[in-house]
């Protein structure tokens, strides 16, 4: 007997793909019906002969809890009264060859701690937000991305020590303020059977993670962080799923969720499933998924995992096993028309939300809109910045004048993306070593080389994500089996570190230099780019105003440039925001460089100092007059060639 929980409109959407709050109708949910309390079921499975719920409630047997079929919709529907939350469940689903398989529950919202895979009744609804002000999306961005389990650990390791979402919001609450992050990007909160899969292999897409607490604990730690004016971001992974037996994997016997073909349907170098982006249920599934963390927990976006491998069907694939799209190219049409339809659907219902794409090709206009042929993500992770960053500035000192175009080729290409610049957790794992041990030289040299290479982060255009450990040097290579190494601060060396970076962040997020024109050649200009038989590098950012400027100069060799003279704009004095040398930073004095007319730079203007072996230097300086003013006029006279060209056009 169908109970009308879920009614014909219910399921036409659904089986449109257009059902955005799907998750309201199936899994499970407290409810009252024809006057009793209890939890109403629903689930997808449209190959199943029979599905029935098991658990707790009728000792893991369902014969007298078999569902209903509705219609030809695939979904199974059944209320069992007298049972509530915490009740323990899964679905019974007996095959099409008639095999009876146990599976959690696709849509719960919540599960058994692992290595237990039941899913768990939880209500979800009332929990009271205090964020009505927030607003998701801000520039400045700097990401502070976090695996929660091991950030730290306590003393309690019978639960894998970890805090729980209350305990951690604190916890990482007052660090990520004091330090000036904007963001956390949570790794791993997604419901996941193993630990070392880091969160990437999800088997409970609607369920936070247990290992850490409750779904309402969850929302506490971003309703708090939302309380100290931090942004949370969560890795969301629609590229593929494990072979779990009780997850999404031939879900009734047959492949639903994924693709039939196993040259499709199988990432041969993962071991995992690909979703079935041409299946309309499935893309339903995982835009309302999305739609849900953004809306049910407040998250303000979501960095798509893996973007690549979705958008190549021969990714990570030898000739002759992939499948070639209906034009003969090697483009997934269907994963393609996913994005859009996301990236829409979000910026409509959620529209300060942020959605970030792990893209490391060169697929173009992933952060267009769909209307121009784009995919319609916010932003897009500069994959080839990292690889070249990382390329130099581990080189020896001795060999860098001959890699030094890898620091200036990414500002050929800065502004075609929306893009944040990324030092993730994949740069510091596998044996790429930590990012101090990274860097050449003495131990001491390597400090300095990293505060170096961080400021030229920090100014280069872009937004900004460091991973954890990363600000305070971590020596250890990350695991996500023990803590970060906190005892290291009480070295002077990873303190200072620290306070750099600390630093750097607060420069970052309080000077408009920094980041009001940082999709446009605006707001940044070289100054020397050229310098590589010194491997130096100086450029100024400047403000929407263009009167306001900040000029970066760094030494990326342990050799000292006696008499080293910049270019520089004009006559206005430069004050010294931020030195790196010998721990400067921490020092408050007031150094101010008068300019010379001595020309240098292809400009009339220079200073001249003592540029210190590995040495970063961040000043301030205020524009000429006369530059601005021609500045503003040449940019008037462009808007308005343009707003005539455009009327032209629609004359025509």
């Amino acid at each position: 007997m169908e109970t009308g929980f879920i009614t014909e409109v219910d399921r036409y959407l659904f089986g449109q793909g257009t059902h955005y709050e799907i998750y309201k109708k199936l899994g499970a949910h407290i409810t009252e019906y024809e006057g009793e309390k209890g939890v109403y079921f629903a689930v997808w499975a449209p190959r199943a002969k029979n599905v029935s719920v098991v658990g707790n409630f009728n000792g893991w047997v369902g014969y007298n809890h078999n569902m209903t079929k509705l219609g030809d919709s695939g979904i199974f529907e059944l209320f069992v009264p007298g049972i509530g939350e915490g009740e323990l469940y899964k679905y019974a689903i007996v095959t099409p060859s008639g095999e009876t398989i146990m599976k959690a529950d696709p849509y719960a919202n919540y599960s058994e701690l692992r290595p237990n895979t039941a899913s768990v009744v939880t209500d979800i609804t009332g929990f009271k937000w205090t964020d009505k002000k927030w607003v998701h999306h801000s520039n400045p961005m700097a990401i502070y991305e976090v695996h929660i389990g091991s950030w730290k650990k306590t003393e309690d390791l019978e639960n894998g020590g970890f805090y729980n979402y209350v305990e951690m919001a604190h916890e990482l609450g007052a660090y990520v303020k004091e330090m000036g992050y904007t963001h956390v990007e949570l790794m791993g909160i997604a419901e996941h059977p193993y630990d070392g899969s880091w969160g990437y292999q999800v088997t409970g897409y609607y369920a936070p993670t247990s290992r850490y607490g409750t779904p309402k604990e969850f929302m506490y730690f971003v309703n708090y962080m939302h309380s100290l004016g931090i942004g949370v971001i969560l890795d969301w992974v629609p590229a593929h799923f494990p072979r779990d037996s009780h997850g999404l994997a031939n879900f009734d016997g047959t492949c639903v969720y994924e693709y039939a073909d196993p040259r499709k349907g199988e990432h041969p170098d993962w071991g995992t499933k690909i979703f079935d982006y041409g299946k309309t249920e499935v893309t339903d599934f995982l835009i309302a998924n999305a739609l849900y963390w953004l809306k049910e927990y407040h998250v303000d976006g979501l960095r798509v995992d893996a973007v690549a491998s979705m958008l190549y069907l021969d990714y990570g694939k030898t000739p002759g096993n992939w499948v070639p799209n209906i034009y003969g190219g090697h483009e997934n049409l269907e994963a393609i028309e996913f994005f859009r339809h996301l990236n829409s659907v979000v910026a409509k219902q959620v529209p300060n939300a942020i959605v970030i794409a792990e893209e490391s090709t060169a697929w173009p206009k992933v952060t267009r809109p769909a209307e121009e042929g784009g995919l319609g993500f916010s932003y897009k992770w500069n994959m080839g910045w990292m690889n070249d960053f990382l390329e130099y500035v581990k080189t020896d000192p001795l060999f860098k004048k001959y890699s030094h175009n890898k620091m200036t080729f990414s500002m050929t290409y800065a502004f075609s993306e929306n893009y944040i610049l990324v030092l993730s957790h994949d740069e510091v794992v596998h044996l790429k070593c930590s990012m101090l041990e990274k860097m050449p030289g003495y131990f001491a040299d390597k400090f300095e080389n990293l505060k170096t290479a961080y400021t030229f982060m920090f100014g280069h255009p872009g937004r900004k994500l460091l991973f954890m450990g990363q600000e305070f040097g971590q020596l250890r290579e990350w695991s996500e089996e023990r803590s970060l190494d906190w005892f290291l601060l009480k070295e002077k060396e990873h303190k200072n570190l620290q306070e750099y970076v600390k630093r750097l962040l607060y420069l970052y997020t309080s000077h408009p230099a920094m980041t009001g024109l940082d999709e446009s050649w605006d707001g940044f200009e070289w100054i020397n780019c050229e310098d590589g038989d010194r491997s130096t590098f100086s450029f100024i950012r400047k403000d929407k105003t263009g009167k306001k400027c900040l000029l970066f100069v760094m030494n990326f060799t342990p050799m000292l440039r006696e008499h080293y003279r910049v270019g520089v704009p004009g006559r206005a004095d430069c004050r010294v925001l931020l030195d790196s040398y010998k721990d400067g930073f921490e020092k408050n004095e007031k150094r101010i460089y008068r300019p010379e007319k001595l020309e240098c730079d292809r400009r009339p203007y220079s200073i001249e100092f003592d540029l210190q072996p590995m040495q970063s230097l961040v000043m301030e300086f205020s524009m000429p007059q006369k530059s601005v003013k021609k500045a503003a006029t040449a940019k008037a006279s462009a808007s308005k060639k343009k707003a005539s060209a455009e009327k032209k056009k629609r004359a025509r």
